[in-house]
């Protein structure tokens, strides 16, 4: 089941929230969703999800919208907000009994679902616990079954690995993984090498607009204008004014005693030239790295911004 997203703008006041954004989503395809606080990323999410009306432009579940058809979209979508509401009182299991019965799932279905849910999240030794005695981690985890309860065949997710352990966060992004087989899933992240390891795409808004929609692996080349070689030498005193000289070099750093990075343009080519001042300064390169662009490189240059968070 696929989701688009056409011309969508979210207007509080002077403040366009979300500014004539556009993207299609397809069924089994992982996207990850990117921008700095306050770009407009839970606000498009709850326009997906039917929790906020859009200014303008609409969001198409295949046949359905937003406008004329907003129950038919909820019974398709699982949402997980970025703050989890849950009824601490209730136990667990009592919680995803509500949740089953919302959606209209019978006690057969139910009684099959809950179990299978919880196994897939981990939260067996927890399902008898009043929600309020659990970690932040468990929470999370209970908010992930009521998204995922009634089979939704559209997962949003925003933050989903907020509040877990390392342990808990490798078994989530499993999870999103496995689910995002046969679902279409938009989820987004603070933890950029999150996105990385889980999306297939990313899609990069700032300030309301789309700055970036590319495969992840796109998306790096996208900002990757220069070259960073990191170069450590066998002794100091090395003449770094030599490299400056040379044609595309942007600017030398050191980051140790005889370690340096050197950036040049992308399309020149230095080693040689560096191995050359080398011998002609009498100096070994102990090693030599060709450094490769990251995500949060990417994120960094295309929001303008030098927050490393989502």
């Amino acid at each position: 089941m696929s989701v688009s997203v056409n011309h969508l703008s979210k207007v509080y006041g002077s403040q366009r929230a979300v500014d004539d954004l556009s993207f299609e989503v397809g069924a089994g395809e992982i996207l990850g969703f990117l921008g700095p606080n306050g770009a407009g990323k839970s606000t498009t999410m709850k326009i997906i999800t039917c929790f906020l009306p859009p200014t303008e432009g609409t969001v198409s579940i295949d046949e359905y919208n937003i406008q004329d058809h907003p129950l038919e979209i909820r019974k398709r979508v699982g949402y997980l907000p970025e703050h989890n509401p849950l009824y601490l009182d209730m136990y667990v299991h009592e919680f995803l009994e509500f949740v089953g019965r919302i959606y209209n799932l019978g006690k057969a279905e139910r009684k099959r679902r809950i179990p299978e849910i919880i196994e897939m999240t981990g939260l067996g030794r927890e399902q008898h616990k009043k929600i309020g005695m659990l970690s932040k981690g468990y929470r999370q985890r209970v908010g992930l079954c009521q998204a995922l309860i009634h089979d939704p065949e559209v997962l949003i997710l925003d933050e989903p690995t907020s509040g877990l352990d390392p342990n808990q966060i490798v078994d989530i992004r499993q999870l999103i993984r496995e689910v995002g087989k046969d679902k279409t899933v938009i989820f987004s992240s603070h933890i950029l090498s999150e996105v990385e390891a889980i999306a297939e795409r990313v899609l990069i808004i700032d300030r309301g607009k789309m700055v970036a929609d590319a495969a992840t692996d796109q998306i790096r080349k996208l900002s990757k204008d220069e070259t960073r070689i990191e170069v450590e030498f066998d002794k100091g005193g090395f003449d770094m004014a030599a490299v400056e000289k040379l044609a595309g070099v942007s600017r030398v750093e050191a980051s140790g005693a005889n370690l340096f990075q050197i950036y040049s343009d992308a399309e020149v080519d230095i080693r040689r030239d560096l191995f050359q001042i080398c011998v002609e300064q009498d100096n070994v390169i102990l090693s030599l790295n060709k450094q490769t662009y990251t995500l949060e490189e990417a994120f960094r240059k295309l929001t303008g911004s030098k927050q490393t968070e989502a």
